[in-house]
């Protein structure tokens, strides 16, 4: 099987499909100028989610499609951290001192930016805003939101082919919508590999300003309780949390299954990545890459733009050589893929 990350070099030719609206606009030298009338226009600015960058996961996709921006354009970016504990307020001040300053577009890395978007996009109508897992209304706003149910069903197929116990585990870093996509989907595909495997679920924290997204101990203590239980096999969507998940696996010489990026190639998880049977994609960073290309191009998309298996913007990993070893899993996983494709799978979001 190959891997399915491949939505930079592919979105902007599938636009027209996979973009609800489409609006077209300045140039990135003319687009960026803030409402104090400065034409000091930059390029690409991210402002990160909880956990930051470094998380080997959701926020360091994004910054990986930040990297891609400034090297093929040549222009200055921007990345800003998320503080401890802070309002929509906060979140309001950081977009808007970017898009005076001129970047352009301004993109919030994670669907807490949602409300501070909505009320900074008003305020610097020339500036292209984009966020990440929400949908904002705004003519000048994208909204980039991706299938990640399709992918977790991809990994539950996996997971329900690598399994021995006949358990496995899910931990959601908040107990949200979003995190709630991942489990149905990774459920669904668990349950239609074979349905005798038992899935456990749990929940690290109800709101992200408890530390569900950002403390790899609550995730390590989570996935040693259902590794008791039985579990060979862990899945989280959690974040930096994640990483905790990953290193309890490690531990007990079970499986673990990366989220967003391809956890197995990360570095700093080098120690653990013989246990990373395979990750759920999310390409984060190519979408956040399609959206500056637009602005650098003098077209400007926005409007919800949906990055699903159909556009490669989610996927499964195959990166660890165990992954083919296992009887019959890469081609359960392409078959189900397929069957996503062609509709003849309908995977749950809830």
């Amino acid at each position: 099987m190959r891997r399915t990350s491949k939505l930079t070099s592919v979105a902007v030719g599938v636009a027209s499909i996979a973009l609800a609206a489409t609006a077209c606009g300045g140039t990135s030298s003319d687009s960026g100028s803030g409402s104090d009338g400065s034409s000091d226009s930059k390029g690409l600015a991210i402002a990160y989610d909880i956990g930051g960058k470094g998380d080997q996961s959701f926020n360091d996709a994004a910054y990986a499609g930040l990297q891609k921006a400034a090297k093929e354009f040549d222009y200055k970016t921007a990345d800003i951290e998320p503080t401890e504990g802070e309002t929509d307020a906060d979140k309001e001040q950081r977009l808007s001192s970017l898009a005076k300053q001129g970047y352009n577009p301004v993109i919030g890395v994670g669907f807490a930016y949602g409300p501070a978007m909505e009320a900074v996009a008003k305020k610097y109508p020339k500036t292209t805003f984009g966020i990440v897992d929400s949908v904002v209304e705004g003519e000048n706003v994208a909204s980039l939101v991706f299938a990640e149910q399709e992918a977790s069903y991809l990994a539950g197929v996996a997971a329900a082919k690598a399994t021995k116990t006949n358990t496995v585990g899910f931990v959601g870093g908040v107990d949200v919508p979003l995190i709630h996509k991942f489990e149905a989907g990774y459920k669904q595909g668990v349950q239609d590999t074979n349905p005798k495997v038992k899935v456990l679920s749990q929940y690290l924290t109800q709101t992200a300003e408890e530390g569900g997204f950002s403390s790899p101990d609550k995730g390590k203590a989570a996935a040693e309780g259902q590794i008791e239980k039985g579990s060979d096999v862990e899945y989280a969507a959690a974040g930096l949390s994640g990483q905790g998940v990953i290193e309890a696996a490690s531990k007990a010489k079970v499986w673990a299954i990366g989220v967003d990026s391809d956890q197995y190639k990360q570095a700093a998880l080098a120690n653990y990545k013989g246990s990373i049977l395979t990750s759920a994609l999310k390409d984060v960073g190519g979408a956040v890459f399609t959206l500056a290309k637009s602005v650098h191009d003098g077209e400007p998309l926005t409007g919800t733009q949906t990055f699903d298996l159909k556009v490669d913007g989610v996927g499964l990993s195959d990166s660890n050589p165990e992954f083919a070893k296992i009887p019959g899993l890469a081609e359960a996983v392409d078959k189900a893929k397929e069957g996503i494709i062609d509709g003849t799978i309908k995977v749950k979001t809830e």
